[in-house]
């Protein structure tokens, strides 16, 4: 990842992207036939000045030319389609716009994405799909860009769940008012060949994400590709299947209330189709772009990835309770697995507990950071021009807060995160452990065998018993004899 602290949109910043993604291309992978790549991509902010141009150029349609466009008030996304079936694209293009008018959005218009496909081998080749662009407009003045981010949320996945089911090969690829995600069957190389748009002297960015593939649990496709729509990963996520189980269970019992009775439109989260970095993907954006908290990305990605937390006896308090509340919400997505992420607000990378997936980052002089798996991802960064140079330790997070212009530190956002809400107030009202139950019941069980010896001796007093005869003492309430005490 590259980015610039102060959130200053450059040319530099998306050639230097570039310039990473094919010097780590070692590190993805191919099939028998090299030029069809496991998957390559790229995530940036999305490019203001590039988009104003199309949309005058009448790349959107006649109509769209009329429009003055207004940061975080449009959203842009990537969509793939069937390209074989070419009959099916308006098809399911008009049913994305009927959702959209149906939910209060506005789709502006399309436009077909200029791709050039001679470098693509015979397997990416074969499954390319028809690319296009969609724009939609937000034309409420009382819902905001958060708000928005949440409808798109919630359009993408109808639109989805309908459009799958009668054509094959429907993918949409981001949406989003924020960022945009450029991604295929390629090789690093290919990316910049294929979408033209991505060679635009005016597409700039301040962000930009890119990753290359080796396909381990799933098959190569270009809707597997990453970056995904608010991450990439690099690792394996080994707890996948209970982890997909989880979020399956709790379908049923899923609630938003800022989606209220809709939040059902926002389901099914996990899909076997997904690999498992996009069912991450998927969990992630729910638990951030679906609450009605203001969960943060950052405090998404905590709950998602813990540190070892249980039996570090050096944790701030605040922070244990946080993770151990959290760890009633949602159980960890273990690795090995390097994340980083970025909704347009903020970008960051967090290294999970087992530590197994390296990476560092530089920060320069002129304000901008990079992060890698690898070091020397950029020939021309003279040691002159670094700050400081830093690894991502297990269990950390190295992030940056744009709207702060800043880098966080580890501490300071788990810090924050944690103390802005009761977390501890919250277990010590509501969290019933099991020990507590076990140790309540033998409790129980023992007041139920012991004998209530002020009734024994009203009853034995009853029938005649004296501490005078043979027949046995009489006992204090409290269990002794008194025969015994006397004697």
């Amino acid at each position: 990842m590259i980015a610039s602290l102060k959130k200053k949109p450059s040319r530099s910043t998306v050639v230097q992207a570039n310039e990473m993604l094919v010097r780590m291309s070692h590190r993805g992978g191919c099939g028998c036939d090299p030029a069809s790549g496991d998957g390559a991509g790229m995530l940036v902010a999305l490019p203001h000045e590039f988009v104003q141009r199309v949309v005058k150029d009448g790349e959107f349609g006649a109509a769209a030319k009329l429009l003055t466009l207004e940061k975080e008030k449009y959203a842009v996304g990537n969509v793939f389609f069937n390209k074989n079936a070419p009959n099916d694209i308006p098809l399911a293009k008009k049913t994305f716009d009927d959702m959209a008018e149906a939910m209060g959005l506005k789709v502006v218009g399309w436009r077909a994405m200029p791709t050039t496909s001679n470098t693509l081998g015979a397997t990416s080749l074969a499954s390319e799909p028809h690319v296009e662009q969609v724009m939609v407009l937000n034309e409420n003045p009382n819902l905001s860009g958060d708000d928005f981010e949440k409808e798109l949320l919630r359009l993408r996945n109808v639109v989805t769940s309908v459009n799958e089911k009668k054509f094959s090969d429907f993918y949409v690829n981001s949406l989003s008012n924020r960022t945009i995600t450029y991604k295929g069957q390629l090789t690093p190389e290919q990316l910049f060949e294929y979408y033209d748009d991505l060679s635009a002297k005016d597409f700039t960015s301040y962000v930009a994400l890119v990753h290359s593939r080796f396909s381990t649990n799933t098959f190569p496709s270009w809707d597997r590709a990453q970056p995904n729509r608010i991450m990439c990963h690099n690792g394996e996520i080994n707890t996948l299947r209970g982890n997909k189980n989880w979020m399956y269970a709790r379908g049923g019992t899923l609630h938003s209330s800022y989606f209220g009775n809709r939040t059902s439109d926002l389901l099914p989260v996990c899909s076997d189709s997904k690999s498992d970095s996009g069912n991450f993907d998927a969990v992630l954006e729910i638990l951030t772009k679906a609450s009605s908290c203001n969960r943060s990305l950052p405090e998404g990605m905590m709950m998602m990835i813990p540190e070892a937390w249980q039996n570090d006896p050096l944790i701030a308090p605040h922070k244990k309770d946080m993770y151990k509340y959290q760890s009633l919400l949602m159980e960890p997505w273990d690795g090995p697995a390097m994340m980083a992420f970025t909704d347009g607000k903020y970008i960051g990378a967090t290294l999970d507990r087992n530590g197994l997936r390296p990476s560092r980052y530089y920060v320069t002089k002129d304000d901008h950071v990079l992060l890698s798996s690898e070091i020397g991802v950029l020939e021309h960064l003279p040691e002159k021009d670094i700050k400081y140079k830093r690894r991502l330790e297990p269990g950390k997070m190295f992030l940056v807060d744009f709207e702060r212009g800043m880098i966080v530190s580890d501490d300071e956002v788990k810090k924050s995160v944690s103390e802005s809400r009761p977390f501890k107030k919250w277990l010590d009202e509501n969290l019933v452990s099991l020990s507590e139950l076990t140790a309540t019941k033998k409790e129980a069980a023992q007041q139920k065998r012991r004998p209530n010896y002020a009734e024994l001796n009203r009853r034995l007093n009853m029938f005649g018993y004296t501490t005078d005869g043979d027949d046995g003492p009489a006992y204090d309430a409290d269990g002794y004899s008194r025969q015994g005490i006397a004697g």
